[in-house]
């Protein structure tokens, strides 16, 4: 399988939800989205075309983790780099190719 690799953008993505759920919500449902975020990593590294193409932004993939959250992701000949953690309900203006191409630097 291939390696996974987390951009800066989207380690800082997660925890910002991680705090976020625990937060407002609580420990539990925090592990619980922690669970299906590495369900979602380990399908997508088994199947790294499970995701469609991503509408918004060229070469990206885009798995809906869920109803709220999307991961966009590339996959190259070796690794399959997580870009960010996209939050649904915003307008997916905001992440633009510009954008995500100053931030693969991975953590």
């Amino acid at each position: 399988m291939k390696k996974i690799v987390l951009t800066k953008r989207a380690a800082d993505s997660l925890e910002n939800l991680f705090q976020y759920l625990e937060n407002e919500w609580s420990v539990k449902v925090r592990n619980e989205f922690i669970k299906k975020f590495e369900n979602a990593v380990y399908q997508i590294q088994k199947f790294p075309e499970i995701a469609p193409a991503s509408k918004e932004i060229p070469n990206l993939h885009r798995y809906i983790l869920t109803k709220q959250t999307s991961l966009f992701y590339r996959v190259d000949k070796t690794s399959i780099t997580i870009i960010t953690v996209f939050d649904n309900r915003m307008n997916s203006e905001i992440f633009k190719e510009s954008d995500y191409k100053k931030t693969i630097k991975p953590c």
